[in-house]
């Protein structure tokens, strides 16, 4: 872990990591996208299939679909700072030509990667974290954070590093993974509760513009 360096650096560093076993079998780290002057960042779980092998967070179906729901609100994804809790994917494969299959990570490599991300946000310093499903709330808020309790409203983000101060670190929004929206079988009432909690984001952003 570099001292005191920026994002780039972070992201040169991270192409070596061995903080646990994902990074065997994964093609990649897949660390981040976006400018570090972002005032909004978006926290994934993990790359996923394409992801791995495109070396960037959400450019499969899953990152289009977010997209879409950001454009909505009238965010424009290439403002935002892109970047997952677990930088290597995790997956199950019966042979080396078969199907990899994404696998939840545990909690141990959220752990692990837990440094990666407490530094990237530091370097950042965004007025808003938004929290992309189970996994990303989980390594910003704490092993209690549940999604469909926690979601659609403003949340004071807690230090990633231990402050004896208690102080926090700007504001948190936690929502659902977009990939859970795929998968949803009411996939048209997944998606609108998603843009309607990205709409709190914008208005968020709007108001600290102002």
């Amino acid at each position: 872990m570099p001292e005191g360096g920026g994002i780039t650096s972070l992201r040169e560093a991270a192409r070596g990591c061995l903080g646990c076993e994902l990074a065997g079998p994964a093609t990649q780290t897949v660390f981040s996208t976006g400018p570090v002057t972002a005032r909004l960042a978006l926290v994934g779980e993990q790359p996923g299939d394409q992801e791995d092998r495109a070396g960037a967070p959400f450019v499969g179906p899953a990152g289009r679909l977010l997209d879409r729901a950001l454009a909505e609100v009238g965010i424009d994804r290439s403002d935002c700072y892109v970047t997952n809790a677990v930088k290597h994917f995790r997956f199950s494969q019966d042979g080396p030509r078969a199907r990899r299959i994404h696998q939840t990570p545990e909690a141990w490599h959220v752990q692990a990667c837990r440094p990666w991300l407490s530094a990237e946000l530091r370097v950042l310093d965004p007025v808003l974290v938004v929290a992309l499903g189970a996994t990303a709330a989980r390594a910003l808020l704490g092993p209690a954070a549940r999604v469909r309790r926690d979601r659609g409203r403003l949340l004071a983000r807690p230090a990633l590093a231990a402050d004896p101060a208690g102080r926090t670190d700007g504001w948190l929004l936690v929502t659902v993974h977009p990939s859970s929206v795929l998968r949803a079988q009411d996939q048209a009432g997944e998606y609108a509760a998603l843009v309607e909690d990205l709409r709190v984001a914008a208005a968020l952003l709007s108001e600290q513009a102002g």
